[in-house]
């Protein structure tokens, strides 16, 4: 028979075993942790690295670019970012930056008072036909875009306006995005009604409730409704293709399709610097707005 020592549960003893049980367990949770952040670090650098590279090789020369997959450039050079900015066309890549805020500018002005006051008007008003108006509204989100691009431009033409901007903006100004109007109704119905009741005992119109009470609670779903369409239209290529044929009046979309010659060899160095170039505005205007937007997105799509 074998006997059993029995360990005396001193008092020193029993402060000892949670003390090591804790250390045990924040050891794994620092593990886990470790582990965590490093698949998130890995993943971020694989989904990030087209990026990388894009800048990388803007500094690399047409030889360079070829020769290594990695985005650190061995001899780093602007010639490209020089060259590239002064184009093939008498005009230098300035003009096409300027044309392209001529759209973009009141295009995203124009989308956001539009579709604020159409939301306003579907979230807070009951008039006839509501439900009927809202799901024709809706209905268009399933419309193709080239389905209505012939008779967009058949009525351009008659108005006159090819060769000009005006096709590009002037529909947003009437509430053209549909997707926009739903997110900021979404977000209208997330807003309690209380204060803008206030407001109306106070005096207030309609108008001045919805300046003054609405458009600051809107706030974050509007910079996301500002951010999406100017990353859109910094990227639209379509739209200036069809209607803009004069090269001076090119937004930057265009401009880059000029750096391609497709009778010599690419200067693809040129290309990528101006690329470059062409995405900052968005980037630098998505991290600036980028606490707003998260707030607007997330904020929009509950009720309640």
């Amino acid at each position: 028979m074998s006997t059993l020592t029995e360990i005396p549960l001193t008092p020193a003893a029993l402060s000892d075993a949670p003390t090591a049980l804790q250390i045990k367990l924040r050891k794994r949770a620092r593990f886990n942790a470790f582990v965590r952040y490093a698949l998130l670090t890995i993943v971020g650098f694989i989904m990030i690295y087209p990026l990388l590279w894009l800048i990388g090789a803007s500094f690399k020369t047409n030889g360079e670019m070829f020769s290594s997959a990695w985005f650190w450039p061995r001899n780093p050079t602007v010639q490209g970012y020089v060259d590239g900015w002064q184009t093939s066309t008498p005009y230098t890549f300035a003009t096409f930056f300027l044309n392209s805020m001529q759209i973009a500018i009141p295009k995203v002005i124009g989308t956001a008072i539009s579709s604020t006051l159409v939301a306003y008007g579907f979230a807070r008003f009951d008039f006839p036909g509501k439900k009927i108006l809202f799901a024709i509204l809706i209905a268009t989100l399933l419309l193709p875009d080239v389905v209505t691009r012939i008779p967009q431009y058949l009525l351009f033409r008659e108005l006159g306006w090819l060769d000009t901007y005006l096709p590009l903006f002037v529909p947003q100004w009437f509430a053209w995005e549909a997707f926009f109007v739903f997110m900021l109704v979404q977000f209208l119905r997330a807003i309690p009604r209380e204060m803008e009741e206030a407001a109306r005992v106070d005096g207030a119109n309609t108008l001045q409730t919805l300046i003054f009470i609405v458009v600051p609670m809107l706030m974050p779903a509007l910079v996301s409704v500002c951010l999406f369409q100017f990353m859109w239209t910094m990227n639209d290529f379509l739209g200036p293709l069809i209607y803009i044929s004069t090269v001076e009046k090119y937004p930057i979309s265009l401009a880059l399709k000029l750096s391609i010659d497709a009778t010599e060899a690419f200067n693809w160095n040129q290309i990528l610097a101006m690329t470059v170039l062409a995405l900052t505005p968005s980037l630098v205007v998505f991290f600036l707005a980028q606490k707003s937007f998260i707030e607007g997105i997330s904020t929009g799509g509950t009720k309640g």
